[in-house]
């Protein structure tokens, strides 16, 4: 059974910074993408950053080109999202996915909507004050 479990959602203020972690049981790394997507009140959801668990090519958005940088550490099989100068426009729940990545292993792919990922965690908050 796949378990992602996000956790260091919080309230910062504009321009301070966070890390999500993403806790992943049930999968081998190397053979997931794995993403994390962001969904905010009244907005459809959104690929934020998506990593192949097995090359490490990465994917962002436009929106956070620059200021997030995903990573993942295969041992422990945890994935990160670092946000650094945070916007309010950033404030919605965060949620880690993750699917297997055979045969497209483009972690473009995984993050946009045709990438119908299976595998959700519960989500966690980011809310950024202006």
């Amino acid at each position: 059974e796949v378990q992602l479990v996000e956790s260091g959602g919080g309230l910062v203020q504009a321009g301070e910074s966070l890390r999500l972690s993403c806790a992943a049981s049930g999968i081998t790394f190397d053979d997931y993408a794995i993403g994390w997507f962001r969904q905010a009140p009244g907005k459809e959801r959104e690929g934020v950053s998506c990593i192949s668990g097995g090359s490490g090519s990465t994917y962002y958005a436009d929106s956070v080109k620059g200021r997030f940088t995903i990573s993942s550490d295969n041992a422990k099989n945890m994935v990160y999202l670092q946000m650094h100068n945070l916007k309010p426009e950033d404030t919605a729940v965060y949620y880690c996915a993750a699917e297997p990545q055979y045969p497209i292993q483009n972690p473009y792919y995984y993050c946009s909507p045709y990438g119908s990922l299976r595998n959700w965690g519960q989500g966690t908050q980011v809310t950024v004050s202006s």
